[in-house]
């Protein structure tokens, strides 16, 4: 499979590249090396591509100590290469453009090939497998592809890469649509927020969606005592839910109040402006919704079968155009810019959010067991507790940073967290 995604990957890199040069506005063409930057983007991408087999079998083996460490420094290399590019361009009183942004991608696709060849052909005489497809007599070739490559396979993984596509559409298409519909200045203010807010994503949720998937996938299956694997499972899953709401609620009150001084602080006044801080705290109610979708799409993933795969297609289609329709009327109609996505792309988490729900409690029932929403849900007293702290909090003004204020706001949240 992970073969059959490389074969598929090469068109579709290439039509995306050729779609993004011929209808990008004439801002970003003009943009010094922008061409040269898709084209080294492209190639980049095909090669981060490459990795996909090493990649099956860091994952089937777990070894994760030896893809944090590929991985680590592969990101070291690429920030490297993108600061060291642009201090050079300053020092030098050139305009890179973007080139230092795709060089620094390639740095990183270069990085993982190199340490993934370097730390995985070892494993293949313990293990007892190959990364390499057998050498063949043309005579046998047409027996051999089809004892490798099974229908059901190549069903199951053309399933799965549309299913990709699709999903990478829906992740991404908030930078797509901003990238059609608003300005460079929009773009660059969204793009700070979302990497900031983003970090929380990145550091805390994503690991635990990706430990789970293993998790959901090892024990739903095996094949062996379902009935108590899928009680497992059912229990991670809920536990999970359950920290996340508790999260939630601490999130929605105390981060678009604790943000922009958290900015101010780190960033400076430069980076402190009004239009940032009040788009960071807007981030913080989305961060929430991004972690419920993340786990319950990770067992949805793990538990659907290949009817349920075409099935989950079709409707992240549906929600792809909703994504779509809606963006046009916050950002064309409304021209809310940057605010206006957020606030898409919270509406468009929990259309998916409640899809996955509604499969996690057919599943379960299926199973013979069930999934309710008081399972996860905290008391209704610490709802209202976070509602009554938000609206304090928000009539307090996000974009007051005096010393004594910022006390009064420690003080405040100290408190609020004791309670809860």
């Amino acid at each position: 499979m992970s073969y059959l995604s490389i074969s598929m990957g090469v068109p579709s890199a290439l039509i995306f590249a050729t779609l993004y040069t011929q209808f990008a506005s004439q801002e970003v063409s003009e943009t010094p090396f922008y061409l040269a930057g898709v084209a080294i983007t492209t190639v980049a991408s095909l090669m981060e591509l490459c990795v996909e087999p090493f990649f099956a079998v860091v994952q089937h083996y777990t070894l994760y100590k030896k893809r944090a460490i590929v991985e680590t420094a592969a990101a070291f290399m690429k920030s490297l290469t993108v600061c060291g590019l642009f201090s050079w361009s300053s020092w030098k009183g050139r305009d890179l453009g973007v080139l230092p942004f795709a060089l620094g991608y390639l740095c990183y696709s270069l990085s993982l090939i190199c340490g993934y060849y370097l730390a995985i052909p070892k494993l293949t005489s313990r293990w007892r497998f190959s990364l390499l497809l057998t050498k063949i007599r043309p005579s046998d070739k047409s027996i051999y592809l089809a004892d490798r490559f099974p229908k059901y396979l190549v069903a199951l993984s053309t399933n799965v890469f549309f299913q990709s596509i699709v999903k990478h559409l829906l992740t991404q298409g908030d930078a797509m649509m901003l990238a059609a519909m608003t300005s460079l200045k929009d773009q660059g203010i969204y793009s700070l927020a979302s990497n900031y807010g983003g970090l929380v994503a990145r550091v805390l949720f994503q690991p635990i969606e990706e430990n789970s998937r293993a998790v959901f996938s090892s024990l739903l299956n095996s094949g062996k005592q379902h009935t108590s694997n899928v009680s497992a499972a059912r229990a991670h899953l809920t536990e999970i839910l359950r920290i996340y709401a508790m999260l939630a609620v601490f999130i929605f009150p105390l981060g678009p109040y604790l943000v922009p001084r958290i900015l101010s602080l780190l960033g400076g006044h430069r980076w402190a402006s009004p239009e940032v801080g009040s788009l960071l705290s807007l981030y913080c109610y989305y961060i929430p919704f991004l972690a419920f979708n993340g786990i319950t799409e990770a067992f949805v993933s793990s538990a659907a079968s290949a009817s349920d795969l075409r099935r989950q297609t079709y409707w992240m289609g549906v929600f792809s155009a909703s994504f779509a329709l809606a963006a046009y009327l916050f950002l064309k109609i409304g021209g809310l810019g940057a605010h206006g996505l957020i606030w898409v792309n919270i509406i468009n988490m929990t259309v998916r959010t409640a899809w996955s729900f509604i499969f996690l409690r057919s599943y379960f029932y299926l199973h013979g067991s069930s999934l309710a929403l008081s399972e996860f849900c905290l008391r209704p007293q610490t709802w209202i507790a976070g509602a009554l702290s938000s609206i304090i909090l928000a009539r307090q003004g996000h974009d007051d940073t005096v010393y004594r204020s910022s006390v009064k706001a420690l003080i405040f949240c100290t408190g609020y967290s004791l309670l809860m």
